[in-house]
């Protein structure tokens, strides 16, 4: 039965064309928005994926995410030293900071200051020079991003192709000089500024000078010592906010979900990708099912049960579904691979393909409910009439 049921599928040609075009369109939008808007959020906070070395972050009490940066005195880092459970604790400041180029450009950067005598916070992959090299006078490390692209220095040939910032070029940060040590590889931000690091002292001499600029504490527990708890004595003791990095990393997605527009912007085209494709697969899978009802009432006449008849359409389904949602799936990793070198953010976790996945099998499994109503309710004895 199976066996017929496959051959009536691929019998009709044009309609099994029209019913995988549908499934793969309505896959291809699901995946494809679906990734960009994943990439996004994961951009979010792709500053804490790269500074992954400390268990806690201790920040003001009204930080709502990791851009949101509300300095503290630097006395507040001799109280986290000091509680109990913790093996170190070490600055951090973020920031932004307007450099000037050789060619007199200026570039809103996102400036990085970490610990001095340890460097942790420093970028997790270089390219050119090394981590150490930062504690040269004036020494900053720029990402490779910023450094081929907005910070490049612009071409004298119109047209031309721009010098890519490299090691030994000269900044200015707050009319300070800052002499590039090397290049470093950064996951991608939401702003997509350049980033530079530098050390705490030297970026909070670039930066204005406030009473307060300490952004952040990365803390360290000791072996052994249970997270929750020192979580919790630290802001007993200090007042401050401690959170782990992941709890961190859903904070910041949570502020962007609920306070901008991304959400509902994409959750529309991925709504109006699942419309348009279960319309027009439905439609035609149901049209299918009716131009074959002859075979389905002679199957009926012949002893064929209700739930056969619905197992042998519901097959004729998956197998639309799985072609379908593999070009769609497919042409959505294409469109990733030619975005690789792009400014677009596309991140395709196996949960959204299983996501989709579920979404098409759902799409298929209606259209054949939709499809058999009619074959169920026919009778038998018209097939011989």
């Amino acid at each position: 039965m199976y066996t017929i049921a496959l051959r009536i599928l691929f019998g009709d040609l044009a309609r099994y064309i029209g019913m995988v075009l549908g499934i793969t369109f309505a896959s291809l939008v699901m995946a494809q928005q679906g990734s960009i808007f994943t990439g996004l959020m994961s951009r979010t906070f792709g500053f804490l994926t790269d500074t992954s070395l400390p268990d806690i972050w201790v920040m003001d009490p009204m930080v709502q995410f990791v851009d949101d940066s509300k300095p503290m005195a630097d006395t507040r880092l001799q109280m986290v030293n000091g509680v109990k459970g913790v093996r170190w604790a070490v600055p951090l400041y973020k920031g932004n900071l307007r450099a000037r180029l050789d060619s007199g450009n200026f570039q809103q950067c996102n400036v990085i200051g970490v610990d001095d005598a340890t460097l942790i916070g420093a970028p997790p992959r270089m390219i050119e020079g090394r981590i150490e090299d930062l504690k040269n006078a004036d020494a900053i490390i720029v990402d490779s991003a910023g450094a081929s692209k907005r910070l490049a220095t612009p071409s004298k040939i119109p047209g031309g192709t721009p010098e890519p910032l490299k090691v030994g070029s000269v900044l200015e940060l707050n009319d300070r000089r800052a002499v590039v040590v090397g290049i470093a590889n950064v996951s991608r931000t939401f702003q997509s500024q350049p980033v530079i690091y530098t050390t705490y002292s030297r970026a909070t001499a670039f930066a204005p000078k406030e009473r307060k600029l300490l952004s952040f504490i990365l803390v360290k527990a000791r072996e052994g010592q249970n997270i929750p708890e020192l979580i919790a004595r630290i802001e007993q003791q200090t007042g401050l906010k401690a959170i782990t990095t992941d709890d961190f990393k859903i904070m910041t997605v949570n502020y962007f979900l609920k306070n901008t527009g991304i959400p509902i912007n994409f959750g529309i085209a991925v709504i109006l990708g699942l419309i348009v494709g279960s319309a027009i697969a439905g439609q035609t899978f149901y049209n299918f099912t009716l131009d074959n009802l002859r075979y389905f009432g002679t199957f009926k006449a012949m002893g064929a049960t209700n739930g056969t008849i619905f197992s042998m359409v519901l097959l004729q389904g998956m197998v639309v579904a799985g072609v379908g949602y593999g070009l769609g799936v497919g042409a959505g990793s294409l469109f990733y691979y030619l975005s690789l070198n792009s400014e677009l953010a596309f991140r395709m976790p196996g949960e959204l393909l299983l996501g989709v996945g579920v979404a098409v099998f759902i799409i298929t499994t209606l259209s054949s409910v939709v499809g058999c109503w009619k074959v169920w309710r026919t009778d038998p004895a018209i097939v011989f009439k």
